[in-house]
């Protein structure tokens, strides 16, 4: 049994601060995960676990150190050092980052994310894509990370069943175009929702989300086989990213 770690100076605790960012968890090809329920959600999606951290012995530490995992307990105050909550759950894991996705044309149901980079708004849409039966996620490269702590928070675990391809949005969305996708686009100019239908059952379709601050950019809007809005019947001139995707995402798919 491995001595408890007390000293958050330990070179194993500098590693996984390193993971705090886009760049650490790039060049170590590893990302953290907090608490059981999210390392559990990790472990079903058949993740590969490297390290871990835990204030005591329990079932996960076991489990953890039968898939090879080098597990160490420590001390509170060494796991809220390697972690990014303020009140760690008692447990921490560093996994392996899985391999980039290849996203088919085939997929009857697809997102596209163009430039969402809070981390709350991005996990969100991702756990809303995976409860609405979406296949997976496009994203351009001024998305936030998907393995970012404040993104794993959001998405509950979506992360890891949603898979996700970052690209060049524009070429991307017109090879799905010449595939037979049908590109909606969510825009304040666009069709009301409500007023007529949008698609076929059958069709197969992009859903495109574009960015707090400036929406869908122009190179991508012009892609668009339909632009859509959701009617405003208050004063709010917009609805929130991740609220506006997830009525998006039920209501296109409403008549599957």
């Amino acid at each position: 049994m491995n001595e408890k770690l007390t000293a958050s100076s330990n070179p194993l605790i500098k590693r996984i601060k390193t993971l705090s960012g886009a760049r650490g968890r790039r060049d170590a090809g590893a990302f953290l995960v907090e608490g059981e329920v999210m390392i559990r959600e990790a472990l079903s999606c058949a993740l590969t676990p490297r390290w871990a951290l835990s204030e005591e012995e329990c079932a996960l530490t076991d489990d953890l150190r039968a898939l090879g995992a080098d597990v160490r307990l420590c001390t509170r105050g060494v796991l809220e050092a390697a972690c990014d909550t303020k009140t760690p759950q008692g447990v921490c894991a560093v996994f392996s980052l899985p391999a980039a996705a290849a996203l088919s044309g085939d997929a009857p149901l697809l997102l596209a994310l163009d430039g969402v980079q809070d981390p709350g708004n991005l996990g969100t849409i991702l756990r809303t894509a995976d409860a609405a039966g979406f296949c997976g996620a496009l994203l351009s490269p001024l998305c936030a990370d998907v393995y970012a702590p404040k993104v794993q928070r959001a998405a509950m675990g979506s992360t890891f069943r949603v898979p996700t391809q970052r690209c060049a949005l524009p070429e991307a969305l017109a090879s799905l175009k010449t595939r037979g996708c049908r590109i909606i686009v969510s825009a304040l100019d666009g069709l009301n929702l409500y007023a007529r239908p949008v698609c076929a059952p059958n069709d197969r379709l992009v859903l495109v989300i574009g960015s707090e601050a400036h929406g869908v950019s122009g190179e991508v809007m012009r892609l668009a086989d339909v632009k859509v809005k959701i009617p405003m019947r208050g004063r709010a001139e917009s609805l929130n990213a991740a609220v506006a995707a997830g009525i998006l995402m039920y209501e296109l798919t409403r008549p599957r």
